[in-house]
């Protein structure tokens, strides 16, 4: 071998900057919850080499090994992220589920989309965890993981997520159920980062078996920050219809992109904290009237609990995505509407609490050294009395409230059940 040959061979071994590319994190380390848990990137599940082509790779693959150097393991890692793959994980948070949790499991591994279903038992006392093991259907596709202390839902769902890679990913919670075929159309396209289906909501007290509910055309829509805000200001004395109770499906890629997750110091509308981040960075959220989720309605449900510090912090997140910039005029407008309106709950359940500890005398001067939290108490505190005349004389009904449809539209047809 002459110099000349020799110098280029050892040219062609030099690597170059290209190659000498630090490998990027995944965006969704950048959460803050993510990078305080120390996560490692979701794991992988190296597919076949027929599946990597598939899955719009920058060079054709032969072989694993020799695929590895050639494409890149970030751009690999990127290809199945982002991959146009339909397939599906399904996070259930439970606690204290053991009796409803089963039905949950059942009606996500029946769906032939769902690729991956993945529940955490949020330090239950009871045999959830047992129980949701037992639900398995021998396919593989069913993780059961087990906090060893209650950390609420959002931390919940940030362990499950990081635990799965599906492209998509929905959430279920333990008490609730997919009405069957949901997935068949929903996940369609590639047109949203977030997309909905209709709910409907069913009394405990009654009838539970899967509903027939009507089939509506789709209709679908996209809605924008400002009209996903105004959906979630509540109204007294209304049935419960917020928005926010609807549960889309989720691109991984986009929370990826964008380091989003759940914020893990909410108990309380950390799904509508989540989804208003994810439309004020433009998340495309699109909505059809196809009913394809059964919500279960409970006296004890969590989300009629509210503490007075669950309150607190969900006005302050409110203010913290305020501070952020380039929120349209329409949307900040709005957004300042729900964090008023939060804070004057918050605002009567504290003086309600320092009148059940101290006495109304406490009460009235903790009200009088916060003359900004007048109106909200004076409000709320009239608006408590009026409530209670008009109940008085009336027992409540044990009959069970019939089923319930989120959105209103008109039926196409009778007699649809999914």
């Amino acid at each position: 071998m002459d110099a000349g040959e020799a110098s280029a061979r050892q040219e062609r071994r030099r690597p170059t900057s290209r190659k000498r590319k630090t490998r990027q994190r995944p965006r969704q380390a950048d959460c803050p919850a993510f990078r305080a848990r120390g996560y490692p990137d979701p794991p992988i599940i190296f597919p076949s080499c027929h599946e990597i082509a598939l899955r719009n790779c920058e060079r054709p693959v032969l072989t694993w090994p020799a695929a590895l150097p050639a494409f890149g393991f970030t751009q690999f890692r990127r290809a199945l992220v982002t991959s146009s793959d339909p397939s599906l994980c399904v996070i259930i948070a439970a606690k204290n589920a053991a009796g409803t949790i089963p039905r949950a499991i059942g009606s996500a591994l029946r769906e032939k989309r769902v690729a991956e279903v993945v529940v955490v038992d949020d330090g239950s006392t009871d045999a959830t965890a047992q129980v949701a093991r037992a639900a398995d259907d021998g396919s593989g596709r069913l993780a059961v993981l087990s906090l060893d202390r209650n950390r609420g839902p959002a931390f919940a769902r940030n362990h499950a997520i990081a635990h799965s890679r599906a492209p998509l990913i929905a959430i279920l919670d333990a008490d609730d159920f997919f009405l069957k075929g949901r997935f068949d159309r929903l996940v369609d396209g590639d047109d949203w980062d977030f997309v909905a289906d209709n709910i409907v909501f069913l009394d405990a007290r009654g009838d539970l078996s899967e509903p027939v509910v009507p089939g509506f055309a789709a209709e679908p829509r996209q809605l924008d920050l400002a009209g996903f805000i105004e959906g979630n200001i509540s109204r007294r004395g209304a049935s419960r219809g917020e928005i926010g109770f609807l549960k889309p499906v989720m691109r991984r890629a986009f929370l990826d992109s964008h380091g989003l997750c759940y914020n893990e110091e909410l108990r309380l509308g950390e799904d509508y904290e989540l989804y208003a981040r994810a439309l004020a960075r433009g998340a495309r959220y699109r909505i059809v009237h196809h009913c394809g989720y059964g919500a279960v309605v409970r006296p004890d449900s969590l989300s009629g609990r509210h503490r007075t510090l669950d309150l607190k912090r969900l006005y302050e997140a409110d203010r913290a995505l305020l501070a952020s910039t380039g929120l349209p005029t329409v949307a900040a407008t709005w957004l300042r509407r729900h964090e008023r309106h939060i804070r004057g709950r918050y605002e009567l359940r504290q003086f309600l609490d320092v009148k059940a500890q101290s006495g109304l005398l406490r009460a009235a001067g903790h009200a009088l050294a916060n003359p900004a939290a007048l109106p909200a108490i004076i409000g709320g505190v009239a608006a408590d009395k009026l409530d209670a005349f008009r109940a008085r004389g009336h027992r409540m009904s044990d009959t069970p409230a019939p089923p319930r449809l989120l959105l209103q539209a008109k039926p196409v047809r009778q007699g649809r059940s999914s």
